[in-house]
């Protein structure tokens, strides 16, 4: 017999960012909020994502340091990745991070729930909580915000052989010696030269032309080079055909064109999919598309009224400031606003050894798209911020329009630049053009200042 309902004037199922930040938001203004969340307590960015691999890139980028210590004018030798120092420094960070979030769920007032919930009708769901009990919870409003998972493809052997994922491989027991990356994302990348930087020799096996296929080409082959100059082998155009593990646990992948590589673990990095299936959605009157994600509107409302979604559950690009920036369009909205994700200026960064940051078009894009455009470009050897550090490899790129001299797009290689972005982006929101980068005054020597002379001459192309 199901327990009596419990009304909520919100209920969120899934604490992601946009979930977790909007139930705060509204307990704390004296809403009856509940939050239903399986046990990842701060969401996957927090705990099996963009906190604990950046904390080992932090690693991998000290490791290398190490590694040019007597160009700097250091003699360090000797300097090794230990696994279970690195685990530990992952783990404090996740932890202190974890406990913060939870401390905060509980100051704001909000019901925090622990367990799986299934929808059994419109706004209402049952959940099975973790200490063996149920509670049957419906919300005025109801947002859903699960996220997603690693998608594994239908390879043949690849479940049998153990294969890693980017969940998974935070968990290793030991470095690999021999590591084989399935997929040429940001994912696969990053945790390839990470990796490379521990010890292991990587391959990488892409299915296309180039790694990073949404990246600009000219950046997407100052990548691979930068990734080849670390040791990691890079195969492009290559399929799988199957993957196994023998006896002594040697993996081996077998690509279509016959050739075979062996290895000590393999990773599989192709994406990742929506956790929708256990939810029972069509019980709730919500729609998914075909590849399984809630289908929402511009306004993030669902098919069912006064149900929402939010985040990577949502088909929002899978970053965490792009559910953070969901949580405002929610927030907005449930209020009786109108707020749109049309059109949103989506910033996204690739953690290497150096930064990979992009925000607007690529030249590519911008072509296709039939804008009159001229390129710009900067090695990053120029800027004596880079060059005081030793740091010189990389490419800083912008796409600008040929008649108003506005910023269409950059994509920035090098160190930092995941923090300088922010500038191009904030020139691009404010219409600014590309001459109000160039001579304004920065900071000398920093990388910023790489601005004013990305953008001294950008010439016809």
């Amino acid at each position: 017999m199901a327990p009596p309902t419990e009304d909520f004037d919100l209920l969120v199922v899934g604490g992601g960012k946009a979930g977790k930040t909007l139930a705060m938001d509204r307990a704390r203004s004296g809403a009856r909020v509940a939050m239903v969340e399986r046990g990842m307590i701060g969401g996957t960015c927090i705990n099996v994502a963009c906190i604990p691999t950046k904390a080992l890139v932090a690693s991998a980028r000290a490791r290398r340091t190490l590694d040019r210590g007597r160009e700097l004018g250091l003699i360090v030798d000797g300097a090794e990745a230990d696994v279970d120092l690195l685990r530990a420094h992952k783990s404090d960070v996740v932890d202190g991070m974890v406990a913060l979030n939870h401390k905060q769920f509980l100051d704001s007032g909000m019901d925090l729930v622990i367990g799986q919930a299934r929808f059994v009708a419109e706004r209402t769901v049952d959940v099975r909580l973790s200490d063996g009990g149920r509670r049957v919870l419906r919300g005025a409003d109801t947002v859903i915000n699960t996220g997603t998972r690693p998608r594994l493809p239908a390879i043949p052997g690849l479940d049998a052989a153990g294969a890693l994922t980017s969940e998974s491989l935070l968990r290793l027991e030991s470095i690999p010696g021999r590591l084989i990356v399935l997929g040429d994302g940001p994912i696969g990348l990053e945790f390839a030269d990470m990796f490379a930087a521990f010890g292991s020799r990587v391959t990488v096996v892409s299915r296309h032309s180039r790694l990073l296929p949404r990246e600009d080409a000219e950046i997407a082959a100052a990548v691979r080079d930068l990734l080849s100059g670390h040791g990691v082998t890079v195969l492009l155009e290559r399929e799988v055909a199957r993957v196994g593990r023998d006896a002594g646990g040697e993996v081996t992948v077998v690509l279509e064109d016959g050739l075979e590589l062996a290895g000590d673990d393999v990773l599989v990095a192709v994406g990742r999919q929506p956790v929708t299936e256990e939810l029972d959605l069509p019980r709730a009157g919500v729609a998914v598309t075909a590849a399984g994600f809630v289908d929402v509107d511009e306004h993030l409302a669902t098919t069912a009224p006064h149900t929402w979604a939010a985040g990577d559950v949502a088909g929002s690009p899978q970053f965490t400031h792009a559910s953070l920036d969901d949580y405002r369009i929610l927030k907005e909205n449930l209020g009786g606003g109108s707020r749109s994700s049309k059109g949103r200026l989506v910033p996204r960064t690739t953690f290497l050894s150096l930064d990979l940051a992009h925000v607007g078009l690529t030249e590519e894009e911008a072509r296709r798209l039939g804008h009159p455009v001229k390129i710009a470009r900067l090695p990053v050897s120029a800027i004596p911020r880079a060059r005081t550090t030793g740091e010189t490899r990389g490419l800083w790129k912008a796409v600008v329009h040929a008649d108003t001299n506005r910023i269409l797009g950059a994509t920035l290689l090098g160190p930092e630049t995941g923090e300088v972005i922010t500038t191009v982006q904030t020139a691009m929101l404010a219409g600014l053009p590309c001459t109000a980068l160039r001579d304004m005054m920065i900071t000398h020597p920093t990388m910023s200042e790489g601005l004013a002379m990305l953008f001294a001459g950008p010439a016809d192309d």
